[in-house]
């Protein structure tokens, strides 16, 4: 159990330091600075060499809406659901700690620009609404555990979760940055929003209340309804790597 708690830890803090990192140090630097497209693609990036590095260890979560939803689906046991939790928040924080360190060594550092802290209303990047922000949130974070139920699938193509798990990832950031600057993942939310204080704690309930939602939606309709019988043969022509 340690193992898997260090991995869940050291997976988070990984996600968190590489995903809100490259918005923070690196989406809009001078002249190259990578955008949108490339926060997207590195939340994306850190959960695909997460998966690969940390996933036979711990089944690579670094997220507790990614816990609650495979709990809810019949994949992961309640026993570990708390400890599993407590591991990614505090990976969560360490990795917003590590990029509060790396980024205030610039003179004109400020956590007034948000430190990539999720919000609504005034605090969305685009000015959306508590509503927008809750569907949105709902619905990624749902959308997302039916792609990682169904890419850890014993009948999925064997070798090919994290990439599904990942660009799954990218593409929520591509949709959803501009109306909350994506959770999906309340230690992700968690740990900048401890540095920033004020307005991201008080906004914070949103981003643990709607993965939760989202992810525990995702496991009972992915068991209910698109689980079929786990004891069926890999479909035909199944890819191996």
């Amino acid at each position: 159990m340690f193992a898997k708690l260090a991995a869940e830890f050291i997976g988070t803090f990984w996600l968190v330091l590489g995903g809100c990192g490259s918005a923070v140090l690196a989406a809009a630097f001078p002249e190259v600075g990578i955008g949108l497209l490339g926060v997207s693609l590195a939340f994306g990036l850190t959960v695909l060499t997460g998966v690969y590095a940390l996933g036979p260890i711990s089944g690579g979560h670094f997220n507790p809406a990614v816990s609650v939803g495979l709990w809810a689906g019949g994949r992961f046991p309640g026993s570990q659901l708390i400890l599993y939790i407590l591991a990614q928040v505090a990976g969560g924080v360490v990795g917003a700690a590590a990029l509060y360190l790396i980024a205030s060594g610039k003179a004109d550092f400020t956590l007034t620009a948000g430190f990539a802290s999720n919000g609504y209303g005034e605090h969305s990047p685009g000015g959306y609404s508590l509503t927008a922000a809750l569907v949105s949130e709902v619905i990624m974070t749902f959308m997302f555990l039916v792609v990682i139920l169904g890419a850890t699938h014993r009948r999925a193509p064997v070798g090919f979760a994290g990439l599904a798990i990942g660009f799954a990832l990218t593409l929520i950031h591509l949709i959803s940055i501009p109306v909350t600057n994506t959770s999906v993942n309340p230690a992700r939310s968690t740990g900048p929003a401890l540095f920033v204080g004020d307005w991201a704690i008080s906004q914070l309930w949103l981003f643990w209340l709607a993965p939760f939602i989202g992810a525990m939606l995702a496991g009972v309709v992915y068991k209910s309804l698109l689980e079929g019988d786990r004891e069926e043969p890999p479909i035909t022509g199944r890819m191996t790597s």
